[in-house]
């Protein structure tokens, strides 16, 4: 299995897809499924994408991923978008609104493909934001507004843990509201063996042959239930929480 999970898709103050592209590009460099040739095309999911179109999204994306020669098929042109994905050689599941993309996928029967092509067939799957948070066994930790009602919470299941995508430290002045981690410490609450990997913006997640490692300036907050939060910076070795 090789998943590139990836906190966000754009720093302040950079362009889109600007800081992860090198990691992206040495990710797919590594090979498509099956063989020793680096990937060439990639599936692409936009179904996250809510006030602008598919076909905006696509062109977004291609245009980054065209700069270390990636060509980008997004799913919603294929009339089978399931029989679309058993062909890939990499699949990428782009941010926005994680109900929104959890909804479409599981209208389009796309979670039993998914899993099949990256838990049986090691076919390389990048997330960021949504897409990461796709990537875990439910959806609950996202950030979003439920604006849509999936048939579901749960998500593809690739990874055995949680991850809250832009975690946040802050606690802005004047506000009397729960901050991020109190919200994740009442995931922990009701969901008492499950783990919350609160990935910081900048930040992503490299799985690949059954080890993982973050990569980022920033460390990675981890919560337990029962535990304090810990800190774990890209020195420390992850695989435990696979």
């Amino acid at each position: 299995m090789r998943l590139l999970l990836i906190s966000n898709s754009t720093n302040a103050g950079e362009a889109y897809l600007e800081y992860p592209k090198r990691q992206i590009a040495d990710f797919l460099a590594g090979s498509a499924a099956g063989g020793d040739r680096a990937v060439d095309t990639v599936l692409f999911v936009p179904y996250a994408a809510v006030t602008f179109s598919y076909d905006e999204y696509e062109a977004k994306v291609a245009a980054r991923f065209g700069e270390f020669g990636v060509r980008v098929d997004s799913v919603h042109r294929h009339a089978n978008p399931a029989e679309a994905v058993r062909r890939a050689q990499a699949i990428v599941v782009g941010g926005g609104n994680t109900f929104h993309l959890a909804k479409t996928m599981q209208d389009q029967g796309l979670y039993e493909p998914i899993r099949e092509a990256v838990l049986e067939r090691g076919v390389p799957y990048v997330g960021w934001s949504a897409g990461s948070n796709m990537s875990c066994p439910t959806i609950c930790t996202t950030n979003d507004m439920p604006i849509v009602e999936p048939l579901s919470f749960k998500a593809l299941n690739l990874i055995p843990f949680q991850i809250n995508p832009h975690y946040l430290d802050a606690h802005p002045d004047g506000h009397a509201g729960e901050t991020r981690e109190m919200r994740i410490e009442e995931y922990i609450a009701a969901n008492k063996g499950m783990n919350v990997a609160g990935l910081r913006e900048g930040c992503m997640l490299w799985v690949e042959n059954g080890r993982m490692s973050l990569i980022g300036e920033r460390p990675m907050r981890l919560f337990r239930y029962g535990q304090a939060p810990r800190e774990l910076t890209a020195k420390d070795d992850l695989s435990f929480l696979l």
